[in-house]
């Protein structure tokens, strides 16, 4: 397991309450990128515990669309060239935060040789061999593409 550094849990925590401040809402987006086999994409962070789809803030002037292929490259050098259908567009509410999450699958993609400061390990699983500590939100948006689940507007 690669040691996680002070600096980029630092980074996040200031970043957060930034954005606590300055832009009480925020918008993001997550891509899931599946391989022919059906595992999906993960990535753990070197400033936050836990296995998460690939993905980020969406800029100004960015299509969210753009946004998630964006951050798919960025963390993991999966290059997206069409993305099949947005899976849905999630709230996230809590004492200190009001988030949005669109959430896209991807269709064609290709993968190079990418490293993130950001991304400690990428890796691609089964429903069956998800990491135990992957999100419970990003399990249930995997339980909805898989399995059918109940969609649910929260994240």
């Amino acid at each position: 397991m690669a040691k996680r550094h002070r600096l980029p849990r630092l980074l996040f925590r200031l970043h957060k309450a930034y954005l606590r401040v300055r832009r009480p809402r925020t918008l993001g987006v997550r891509m899931v990128v599946t391989d022919p086999d059906r595992r999906v994409l993960l990535v753990r962070h070197t400033y936050r515990p836990g296995w998460f789809l690939p993905g980020g803030g969406v800029k100004k002037w960015e299509s969210l669309p753009d946004a998630a292929i964006r951050e798919a490259w960025e963390e993991t050098g999966v290059r997206v060239s069409r993305v099949d259908r947005l899976l849905g567009v999630y709230s996230n509410f809590t004492a200190d935060q009001c988030d949005y999450v669109a959430v896209y699958v991807a269709g064609d993609w290709s993968r190079e040789p990418q490293r993130s400061m950001e991304i400690a390990e990428t890796g691609f699983f089964t429903a069956q061999s998800l990491p135990a500590d992957t999100s419970d939100a990003t399990r249930r948006r995997l339980d909805e593409l898989w399995n059918g689940g109940a969609v649910s507007t929260a994240w």
